[in-house]
């Protein structure tokens, strides 16, 4: 497990908080619009769901996704951590928003 830097909460930039590297890398961070995100690896695919604002809990539940998005990893390299961290940036900005059924 690598700890990043100490974040400074109130800019408003893409943060990582925690990374984990290796073939079940995972982790989780804030986008910088208030929202936060999580991503793991999980049958050669690496999986971000991107939070709405302002959760209600410290463990988000599935309503709370707005968005997701996926990315093979045959061209990432799990054990370095700034390859990782470029593949997940790139996948939180193509995130697409997740279909909402009405009610």
């Amino acid at each position: 497990m690598t700890l990043a830097a100490q974040p400074d909460l109130g800019s408003r930039e893409f943060v990582i908080e925690d990374i984990w590297t290796g073939p079940h890398a995972s982790g989780f961070g804030q986008v910088g619009d208030g929202r936060s995100f999580s991503f793991h690896v999980e049958r050669q695919q690496l999986i971000v769901e991107v939070y709405r604002p302002r959760l209600r809990g410290p463990v988000p539940q599935p309503e709370d996704v707005v968005a997701v998005a996926t990315h093979r990893v045959a061209d990432i390299d799990l054990t370095d951590e700034r390859s990782l961290a470029a593949a997940v940036r790139d996948a939180v900005a193509a995130a697409r928003p997740v279909p909402r059924t009405g009610r």
